[in-house]
């Protein structure tokens, strides 16, 4: 702007702006939908010269397993049609713990009577293969609660899977879960959530034959404390099993006084820990399923054993 003064009155005059030169060529302004699109080519070009790949998908973390030697994960049957001795005594049929022991029944020798002392064998896995069975149980459903159906068959024991993770411990039982297999009272959608659950209970109850051909032989367990389930014994007159076998030497039985707590009718339990469960191991390995074992006054018992595993204390621990 420009000022001019004409006596006591100023005046504002807008400034000119320069001519452009004659002769100059214009050029029009690019068109506002050819610039975007201009610039969107570039902007592909420069993520597929960048190779920019989209974000990956948040995962769910992986269960955090409990610390020190805690139990993890346990498969077992429970109930069905046997003896209360079978029922108090049974051994879980695989037991994973969170130092990497893996705990099973071994081999048994196929033989009339057999054994009194259980086979139980202790593998060794690593930390890595436990998380990897724990995610495995989660995959197969151990955490859910659908109905499962009840497929049309008696007296079958239930499966029970037992899953302990920093977070708590999950039960899960199904019923008749290898016998049910195809059963056609239940539904698809339970057919395929028991499927699930059967994979795990195969790859669980294979457990112990997958890790000793990758690592050294199993050790036997050495429990610290054994419970001995007794009753009098039974009388073997007319029985034609029992009358040929009754004539077994006696063993005088080095534990706790006899009969323990009952626990079931004509049924009873003793515990023996320390040096008295050293004895009775050392006794048991050395009798049958039929040995009688007799006290200090003269009385006749028949007794089978079941060693206790870790964080089981006592006869309460046994049984379903």
């Amino acid at each position: 702007m420009t000022r001019r003064t004409d006596g006591d009155a100023t005046r504002v005059e807008p400034r000119r702006l320069p001519r452009r030169p004659t002769g100059v060529n214009r050029t029009p302004l690019a068109a506002p939908a050819a610039v975007l699109t201009l610039a969107l080519l570039l902007s592909g070009c420069a993520e597929r010269s960048t190779g920019a790949t989209p974000a990956a998908t948040p995962t769910t973390p992986a269960a955090q397993l409990p610390a020190g030697d805690a139990l993890v994960l346990r498969v077992q049957y429970v109930g069905g049609f046997v003896t209360p001795e079978m029922l108090a005594g049974r051994l879980p049929l695989v037991s994973v713990y969170a130092d990497g022991r893996v705990i099973s029944e071994g081999p048994v020798a196929a033989i009339h009577p057999g054994p009194a002392w259980p086979n139980v064998l202790v593998h060794q896995a690593d930390r890595a293969t436990v998380q990897q069975l724990v995610d495995a149980a989660l995959a197969a459903g151990i955490a859910e609660t659908t109905d499962l159906g009840s497929p049309g068959i008696a007296d079958a024991p239930a499966t029970r899977f037992t899953l302990s993770t920093a977070e708590g411990t999950t039960v899960r039982e199904v019923y008749a879960l290898r016998e049910g297999d195809g059963d056609p009272m239940l539904t698809e959608e339970q057919q395929a959530e028991r499927a699930e659950l059967l994979e795990l209970f195969t790859e669980l109850t294979d457990l112990p034959s997958t890790l000793a051909p990758a690592g050294s032989a199993p050790a036997a367990y050495e429990p610290t404390a054994i419970a001995a389930l007794v009753r009098p014994e039974a009388a073997a007159e007319g029985d034609p099993i029992l009358e040929p076998l009754a004539d077994q030497p006696a063993l005088a039985w080095p534990g706790p006084a006899l009969p323990g707590e009952p626990i079931a009718p004509d049924l009873t339990c003793v515990l023996a820990s320390g040096d008295q469960a050293r004895a009775v191991r050392e006794a048991a390995q050395g009798a049958n399923a039929l040995t009688p074992w007799t006290t200090g006054d003269g009385a006749r018992w028949s007794l089978s054993f079941r060693p206790l595993l870790p964080q089981e204390t006592g006869c309460a621990d046994l049984g379903d």
